[in-house]
């Protein structure tokens, strides 16, 4: 009769293992409601034995954030091709899917979880939204950003992230939908600003000059087009 072998795991595997393992945990719940004795079982080990691998929770948690928020970063990441519309598009469709399959755990990301005040996690969550923020001035194609379009970005990188939280609280209104109402915030914010720069006009105009009408910006116009009553008198 044969008897099986647990397989003896390296530190740095089983190092990976209980990072995976908490990060599926805090998928679900709240990183605030997750026991390392929980992780240990799920892990198949004794709760001593994640002390070797983290001196506590805390670390453990923070490492966790470390793979999250590169992977939420790389939800960011777009080849430059086609309208710009539809990268936004395609990005937020990537977003919000990690935000719907790591709802608890985006949550504690964003709003610091067990970690709050830790200076490494604030750090991490800046890392993505500066990421994200750098991303998106690559595909606008422009090598020094103005004032207006920095505030422009980093505002609709916080309006994303802070949508995405109030959506998770009972995900109301379908994720389609706001995905592509987060394409045309973009475009909404961008063309207030324009209204008031004309440097940010000129950077509008290069964007929407590649924009096909049936694009998510095109669909943007047809939309507050469609909203203007009959007869009511454009600007003179």
């Amino acid at each position: 009769m044969t008897t099986g072998v647990r397989r003896r795991m390296g530190v740095e595997e089983r190092r990976q293992q209980l990072i995976g393992v908490a990060l599926e945990l805090f998928s679900h719940r709240s990183p605030d409601d997750v026991s390392i004795d929980e992780i240990a079982a799920a892990a198949g080990i004794s709760r001593p034995l994640v002390y070797h691998y983290f001196p506590g929770k805390l670390s453990l948690y923070e490492a966790a954030l470390r793979r999250a928020a590169d992977e939420l970063a790389l939800r960011f990441v777009e080849p430059h091709e086609g309208p710009l519309g539809a990268r936004l598009l395609r990005v937020m469709g990537r977003f919000f899917a990690f935000v719907d399959d790591h709802g608890p755990g985006f949550s504690a990301l964003m709003r610091g979880g067990p970690a709050a005040g830790s200076s490494r996690a604030n750090a991490m969550i800046d890392e993505v939204r500066q990421a994200a923020y750098e991303q998106i001035i690559e595909h606008i194609g422009v090598e020094h950003p103005p004032a207006r379009l920095e505030l422009v970005v980093r505002s609709w990188v916080s309006l994303a992230e802070s949508t995405a939280l109030i959506w998770l609280d009972g995900r109301r209104i379908p994720r389609a939908e706001l995905e592509l109402q987060l394409v045309h915030d973009f475009a909404a914010l961008a063309a207030v600003s324009a209204a008031y720069d004309a440097e940010m006009a000129a950077i509008l105009v290069q964007i929407l000059a590649g924009e096909p009408a049936d694009g998510p910006f095109g669909e943007l116009v047809g939309r507050l087009v469609a909203l203007v009553p009959t007869g009511v008198p454009g600007p003179r």
